[in-house]
């Protein structure tokens, strides 16, 4: 199991009711609008390149979250980032939203991916959500 909590024993109902709820926190003004705050920390980062597994590094390499954390000036080193509800709890975003990030941040989709390769990916990702959530929200 990764820090996002994910595991393959999810199945049937709670499946559908997890990724209802991650669909959610991601449409969500809230999630949103955090969406746009990690788009432009992702952006701030001088060197575009991403780590996996933990928040920051010892060498102050982040992570996608890791990004916000390092934009709004955190203090990150208390933070439980093998704990998707602590996780969310200091960035102040659902835990849905929250383990979402990390696993899209963490998951290497079969190969090993260079740091800097996973930077666009996720940049790429985060501004997807963000244009599919303004697309749906013109056609409503």
């Amino acid at each position: 199991m990764s820090r996002s909590g994910y595991s393959e024993d999810c199945d049937g109902w709670a499946l559908v009711r997890w990724r209802g709820a991650v669909k959610s926190a991601i449409r969500g003004q809230r999630g949103q609008a955090f969406l746009r705050e990690l788009l432009a920390a992702l952006d701030a980062i001088p060197d575009k390149r991403l780590i996996a597994e933990e928040l920051v590094d010892a060498q102050g390499a982040v992570c996608a979250l890791g990004s916000v954390g390092k934009m709004r000036g955190m203090d990150m080193s208390g933070i439980d980032y093998e704990e998707p509800e602590c996780v969310a709890q200091a960035f102040g975003i659902p835990r849905a939203l929250a383990a979402e990030i990390e696993f899209e941040n963490d998951e290497d989709f079969c190969y090993k991916e260079a740091p800097e390769a996973r930077w666009h990916r996720m940049r790429k990702w985060v501004e997807s959500l963000i244009a599919a959530a303004a697309q749906q929200a013109k056609e409503t």
